[in-house]
């Protein structure tokens, strides 16, 4: 059923955002230097690596970290960088990883290749196992303001709640954060 929902939804929501996917591309290329979209290697379900996109938000020089390990965030950013990472716009073309299967619309983010802390408390907890998602448990309740032990926490608990209906009340507040801007990086 997750999956069917997924198909169904990532059309549906590719549909509707086609022409703001295309506009936002068509910025990314002419606000600065380098590729419209940023394929980085993720930690998916069992530990598996794939690629994943975003709109690029960095300069083409950034260094392959977690924003917050950056020295100054704020000067890696191109000049629309700011504004997708806030609207949560550059996260759009995950779309693709969602009907391709490599993640799903709820479950834990995926890790960076790199974030081995992250990656070995999800495998001890069982969060491996599930599908990564466009959002989850960790992202309403806190998304980047959280440490690495808390989100797994809550990855966790995602993992022992999991239902179809949980999965909309974890869309639903999203959507009220995504609009609110609350909790997301600048």
């Amino acid at each position: 059923m997750k999956r069917f929902f997924d198909i169904v939804l990532g059309l549906l929501v590719f549909v509707c955002a086609a022409i703001p996917i295309l506009c936002i591309a068509l910025l990314v290329k002419g606000s600065s230097r380098g590729p419209v979209l940023y394929w980085s290697d993720r930690v998916g379900q069992n530990n598996k690596i794939f690629k994943m996109p975003k709109f690029r938000s960095m300069k083409v020089d950034t260094p392959v970290v977690a924003t917050h390990l950056l020295q100054n965030p704020k000067a890696a950013l191109t000049p629309i960088g700011d504004f997708l990472r806030k609207s949560s716009l550059d996260e759009l073309p995950q779309l693709w990883c969602v009907l391709k299967g490599d993640m799903s619309f709820v479950g834990p983010r995926p890790a960076l290749f790199n974030q081995y802390d992250l990656v070995a408390l999800r495998t001890e907890k069982g969060v491996h196992e599930l599908p990564v998602g466009l959002t989850g448990w960790a992202q309403v309740n806190g998304r980047d303001e959280l440490f690495i032990p808390e989100k797994v926490e809550l990855d966790a608990e995602y993992l022992r709640r999991r239902s179809f209906w949980f999965d909309l009340y974890i869309l639903w507040l999203t959507l009220m954060k995504v609009v609110s801007r609350h909790g997301v990086s600048h």
